[in-house]
């Protein structure tokens, strides 16, 4: 592949020798598909896409990069040196399979080179062909053993939906904390555990997967007792 300083200088020759049409407008590179021709007057600029992304070349009013699924490059081939940016990020934007090979329901979605850690929904892989979650039997990856998240005092998601008051499978559902009734779980996408706590006055009803009153909650009856509130904190009326 070639270095950044030979790309320059390729991208220079290839704007002085670019052809632009009559028509003024954005032009795609007919070999790299990050590298286009901004052309105004039968003169034309050279111009790259971000790294991790390439032009899209539908329409020459528009100069728009996008990521790799979203554009059909046919014969461009041909990218820019990467810029990798922090763990997880092989280049500085677009949608990433995870470092971790049995993580097949996780990706990286990196924006600058800053990666954001996201969960596909429960039963589905990410493919990173079309940078987009899909069912398992539909992604040629093999994860044997997909790993969990684990906070820090070892609560993970349980496998399987988790069906609320109303028979139906929860989208993000909570779990009640083994020893503490104000605070509790909650499985973003059902996978991706995270810490909650109610608000003072209230304890977690594993029941109802809602904060309540803690006189309705068998065992956390006596969980303020002694202790201040903000329900008894506000001033009696006169």
């Amino acid at each position: 592949m070639r270095s950044l300083v030979i790309f320059a200088v390729c991208a220079f020759v290839s704007a002085q020798e670019f052809d632009c049409p009559d028509k003024s407008g954005f032009y795609a590179d007919p070999y790299q598909c990050d590298l286009y021709y901004k052309c105004s007057k039968g003169k034309a600029e050279a111009k790259l896409c971000p790294d991790g992304l390439v032009f899209a070349d539908e329409n020459p009013n528009k100069e728009l990069c996008d990521i790799p699924s979203n554009v059909d490059c046919a014969d461009r081939k041909e990218l820019q040196e990467p810029k990798p940016g922090n763990k997880g990020c092989p280049r500085q934007n677009g949608y990433f399979k995870h470092s971790d090979p049995q993580a097949c329901d996780k990706f990286f979605y990196c924006s600058e080179g800053i990666p954001n850690e996201l969960p596909c929904p429960p039963g589905l892989y990410f493919d990173e062909e079309t940078s987009n979650c899909d069912w398992k039997e539909s992604v040629q990856r093999t994860c044997d053993q997909i790993t969990k998240d684990v906070l820090d005092d070892g609560f993970s998601c349980p496998d399987g939906d988790t069906m609320g008051p109303n028979g139906r499978a929860l989208p993000h559902p909570t779990f009640p904390h083994p020893e503490d009734c104000q605070k509790f779980y909650i499985c973003r996408n059902g996978v991706q555990p995270q810490k909650g706590s109610c608000p003072s006055g209230k304890v977690y009803n594993e029941e109802t997967f809602m904060c309540d009153e803690p006189e309705k909650v068998q065992g956390c009856e006596n969980y303020y007792e002694g202790q201040p509130t903000e329900k008894n904190k506000l001033p009696k009326k006169a």
